[in-house]
C-alpha cells in the first residue's frame, strides 16, 4: 500500500514537472492584451516608404479572439516587432490569422502585382562572412534607400489569391526574401485557422546552412501595388518546441481539417 502511494506521488511529481517544460518551452511573442489603449509594445508600425500611405493596425476582440486588426486601402506598412529566438530550442511558429477575402488581381510572380491580404514575415540577420560580397552589396544599397530595418534574409508566409499553397519562390524585389504560401484563395476565409511552421527548417531550405539569427517578426496586410482594399486579422504568436501542440483559444473558430497542421513538408 505505501509503496503505490510512493509510486502515485511519484507519477504526478513527474507529470507536474513534464507540463512545466512544456509550458517554459512556449515563447510567446504575440499574445495580445483585451481591452488596450493602442498596440502593445514592443510592436510598432514599420513604414519601408513614407510615399506609400501605411497599413492601419488596431487591436479588436474578433470572434472572441483579441487579435490585430490589418486594414490596407492602397498601403503598405508592417506591424512588426524584434525578437530573439532559439530557433535550435523551439523553432516552430505558431499563429492564428484570417481575410476576409483574398485579393482579386495580385500576382507575386510579379512586381506590379506584390500584394497579400495577409502576410507573417520573419527576419534573420545572417553572419557577415556568410554572404557574398555582391549580396553585401546589395544590401547596402536597400538600406541606403529604406533604413536598416532591410534584413539580411527574409521568411514571408502568404495567404496568396492564385499560387497553389506550398509554392516557394524568391520575392519579385529581392532573393533576400523567400514567399511561401500557406494559404490560397477564398476557401479558408472569413474564419480563424491556424497555421504552423519550422522556421528553421524553412530558412534552411530558402537560403541554405548558413549562419544566422532570428531577429524579427512582423506583419502586414499590402495592398499598394494592386490598388486594393483588404482586411486581415493576426493573433497568438508563439515559438513553440518540435514536440510541442499549438492549441487555438475554444473561442476561435477553426477549421477542423487545418486546425494544429505543420504544413512544413509541403
Amino acid at each position: 500500500m505505501h509503496t503505490n502511494r510512493c509510486v502515485r506521488w511519484a507519477l504526478a511529481l513527474s507529470l507536474t514537472c513534464t507540463a512545466a517544460v512544456a509550458q517554459a518551452a512556449t515563447v510567446w511573442v504575440g499574445r495580445f492584451p483585451a481591452g488596450a489603449a493602442g498596440l502593445p509594445e514592443p510592436w510598432r508600425v514599420q513604414q519601408l516608404d513614407e510615399r506609400i500611405a501605411p497599413t492601419q493596425y488596431a487591436l479588436k476582440t474578433w470572434d472572441g479572439v483579441v487579435a490585430v486588426e490589418a486594414v490596407a486601402e492602397r498601403s503598405m506598412a508592417l506591424l512588426g516587432r524584434p525578437i530573439d529566438i532559439d530557433l535550435a530550442a523551439t523553432p516552430h511558429l505558431c499563429w492564428l490569422w484570417r481575410v476576409d477575402a483574398p485579393l482579386a488581381t495580385a500576382d507575386m510572380r510579379t512586381k506590379a502585382g506584390d500584394d497579400y491580404a495577409a502576410r507573417v514575415y520573419v527576419s534573420f540577420k545572417v553572419e557577415p562572412g556568410a554572404l557574398g560580397f555582391g549580396t553585401r552589396a546589395k544590401l547596402a544599397l536597400a538600406r541606403s534607400i529604406y533604413g536598416d530595418q532591410v534584413p539580411d534574409a527574409a521568411l514571408n508566409y502568404v495567404w496568396d489569391n492564385r499560387q497553389p499553397v506550398g509554392t516557394s519562390m524568391p520575392n519579385a524585389y529581392t532573393d533576400r526574401t523567400r514567399m511561401i504560401v500557406l494559404r490560397s484563395g477564398a476557401g479558408d476565409a472569413g474564419g480563424w485557422v491556424m497555421e504552423r511552421r519550422d522556421v528553421a527548417e524553412d530558412f534552411e531550405r530558402a537560403f541554405g546552412e548558413v549562419p544566422a539569427q532570428l531577429s524579427g517578426i512582423a506583419l502586414a496586410s499590402d495592398t499598394d501595388n494592386t490598388g486594393e482594399s483588404a482586411r486581415a486579422g493576426f493573433a497568438e504568436f508563439r515559438f513553440v518546441s518540435r514536440d510541442e501542440a499549438c492549441v487555438a483559444p475554444d473561442s476561435a473558430t477553426r477549421r477542423d481539417d487545418q486546425a494544429s497542421v505543420d504544413r512544413s513538408d509541403e
